[in-house]
C-alpha cells in the first residue's frame, strides 16, 4: 500500500509564505509532520509519496527521503491533476490525503483494513466551502460535492482506493476540468455506476481540513489536550 499526499497548492484562504502543510502546530511540528510520523508507523516511510509545487524546495528540504512527483502546473490546477499525475505511477491499493488535513492516528485503524474504496466522512451539518456527501439506499457514498443541499455531513478529505478501481478512477482524472477537485472525478464515477465508495464515519475521533486560521487554532487546541 501507498500514501499520496497532496501538498501542491498554495492555500490561497489565508496568507502563508510556506506550503500549507508545512504550517505549525505544535512547537516546530507541522501538518505534514504528522501525516508522516502516523503513516510511517502503518505503511512504512517508503511507502509515502509527497505532490509538490508550490515552494516546493521547502518541503523537500525538511523530508529529503521521501519519494516525491512535482506539479509544475500547480498554479493553475486543481488537487485532481496533482492525483492523476501519481496514480499513473501506482498499481496497488493507496490512501489519499491532502496536505491540509490533521487527523487522530486511530483513523488510519478504520481505513486500512476496508476490503472496498473508502472515504473518511463525519455527520454534523456542513458550513460553506466543506466537502458534502450523500449515502444511497445501500448505504454507500451516493454524491460528493460542495454544492449538495441535502447531505449527511462532509466527506474530510481522506480516502483509501482499492487496486481494482484506480483504471476508472484515472481514466476520469484525465477527463475533468483542471480546476476540479478529486472529488469530481469520484462523483462521476458514482453516478456512472462505475465506483462503489463506502463511507468511513470518523467516529469519536479527531481529523479537521486546515482551510482557514481558525481551523488551525482548532487543531493546535484538540492537540493542546494531549501534551504533558
Amino acid at each position: 500500500m501507498k500514501a499520496i499526499i497532496l501538498a501542491a497548492g498554495k492555500g490561497t484562504r489565508y496568507s502563508l509564505e510556506i506550503p500549507k502543510t508545512l504550517s505549525q502546530i505544535v512547537g516546530n511540528k507541522t501538518i505534514l509532520d504528522f501525516q508522516v510520523e502516523y503513516l510511517s508507523k502503518k505503511i512504512g516511510r517508503r511507502n509515502i509519496v509527497v505532490v509538490v509545487g508550490y515552494k516546493k524546495e521547502k518541503i523537500i528540504e525538511k523530508y529529503p527521503d521521501l519519494d516525491y512527483f512535482y506539479n509544475e502546473n500547480f498554479a493553475n490546477t486543481n488537487n485532481s491533476k496533482s492525483l492523476l499525475l501519481t496514480l499513473q505511477k501506482i498499481n496497488e491499493d493507496v490512501l489519499i490525503l491532502n496536505g491540509d488535513v490533521y487527523f487522530d492516528e486511530e483513523i488510519l485503524d478504520l481505513l486500512i483494513p476496508s476490503e472496498d474504496s473508502n472515504c473518511l466522512v463525519n455527520q454534523v451539518e456542513c458550513i460553506d466551502e466543506e466537502m458534502r456527501y450523500d449515502i444511497n439506499e445501500k448505504g454507500l457514498i451516493a454524491r460528493l460535492s460542495k454544492s449538495l443541499r441535502q447531505h449527511k455531513g462532509e466527506a474530510l478529505g481522506i480516502h483509501l482506493l482499492k487496486k481494482k478501481d484506480l483504471k476508472s478512477i484515472i481514466n476520469e482524472l484525465k477527463i475533468i476540468n483542471n480546476n476540479e477537485f478529486d472529488s469530481k472525478a469520484f462523483d462521476n464515477l458514482i453516478r456512472k455506476g462505475k465506483l462503489k465508495l463506502k463511507p468511513i464515519c470518523v467516529q469519536s475521533f479527531f481529523c479537521k481540513d486546515i482551510d482557514f486560521e481558525k481551523d488551525l487554532e482548532e487543531v493546535k487546541q484538540h492537540i493542546s489536550h494531549f501534551l504533558p
